[in-house]
């Protein structure tokens, strides 16, 4: 088989004059590239890398591939960036990995995975969507607080863009513990990500992500619980955190909680799953307060460079190689269209 794969690779240097840090974040590294295309090799397919956007575009048309196994992130800030290849795909007729492009439009939107979330019964924290406003803000921040209340939330909260991955502008300071810092954060990420901030009520308990491969049905690869090395009352998941894992955090796989929680856990991150109709492979996060699993995303786009990205953390510890995952999404998506 011809497999082409397309990604979003990470540009070289520094970050455009004003742009925050991490607005590459998400973007891949050849170290991903290549491993992915050595797996491929390896089971005897060849392989062509497409890359995105316009060279993709370009190759895809001047000779498709058989597959294309797509993990493009797309650029830019809009909610639909990352659906723009599998969109590309049906268009064309290729078959491609992962999930649709409503699927991967809806999940990169925060504040619409939680409808959908909670509408299939998943429990989700409570939560405000702010507007970026249509120009520049010249308020005192008075109005900030009077909404957190409207909404029903109390401090601490947590900030964050609505439509963006891997924790992307999701850093320490978006944890608001007075109301003085509220007003200043979200504005500060209205300028940064140009784009509405979800504010949530922070979920004090254990942070836990749950891989899933696979198709009618979909199975759990497990759980995994992120446990700081330092307790702290409020711990994040942060930007911060993931860069310095290996000092910061231990991750548990599978993870020592109680078999109900993990049964619920499993559970709710495949009604997720279902409910978005997520295909082949995703990573769903939750925080568990009291027994309770609350929603915190999915990603059907899961980062896969072997030496960083937290559903390649769990298939480790849980006996997969990182050939062994890739093998499973490529297999998923090779039934789905009966191509084997």
């Amino acid at each position: 088989m011809r497999i082409g794969i397309a990604f979003t690779l990470k540009p070289d240097g520094p970050p455009p004059a004003g742009a925050p840090d991490d607005v590459h974040e998400e973007f891949d590294s050849p170290v991903t590239v290549k491993a992915i295309g050595e797996v491929f090799r390896a089971l005897g397919h060849e392989v062509v890398e497409l890359g995105d956007g316009r060279a993709f575009l370009d190759a895809v048309l001047r000779d498709p591939p058989d597959l294309v196994f797509n993990f493009a992130e797309g650029s830019g800030v809009s909610r639909s960036r990352e659906a723009r290849v599998p969109a590309v795909c049906e268009m064309l007729g290729i078959p491609y990995t992962g999930s649709d492009p409503l699927a991967l439009a809806v999940a990169l939107d925060k504040d619409m995975c939680r409808r959908v979330a909670e509408a299939a019964g998943v429990t989700v924290p409570k939560g405000i969507t702010l507007t970026f406003p249509a120009g520049p803000y010249d308020g005192d921040f008075a109005e900030f607080p009077p909404a957190l209340a409207e909404a029903g939330l109390t401090l601490p909260v947590i900030a964050k863009p609505v439509c963006e991955g891997s924790s992307k502008g999701i850093r320490n300071r978006c944890l608001v513990r007075t109301a003085d810092e509220l007003g200043p954060t979200v504005l500060g990420l209205w300028r940064d990500y140009h784009q509405p901030v979800l504010v949530e009520e922070f979920i004090a308990g254990d942070e836990v992500t749950v891989g899933i491969t696979g198709n009618d049905p979909p199975q759990p690869l497990g759980v995994m619980r992120v446990i700081p090395r330092r307790p702290t009352e409020h711990f994040v998941y942060s930007l911060e955190v993931k860069r310095d894992w290996h000092n910061t955090v231990d991750y548990e796989a599978p993870a020592k909680l109680p078999p109900a929680v993990t049964r619920a856990v499993e559970g709710d991150a495949l009604a997720v799953f279902t409910a978005l109709g997520c295909r082949d492979v995703a990573r769903v996060d939750f925080r568990v307060r009291d027994g309770v699993p609350y929603f915190l995303e999915v990603n059907p786009l899961p980062g896969l460079n072997p030496e960083s990205g937290d559903l390649c953390y769990l298939a480790y510890r849980v006996g997969l190689t990182h050939a062994d995952l890739i093998k499973q999404i490529l297999d998923a998506a090779v039934a789905r269209y009966g191509l084997g």
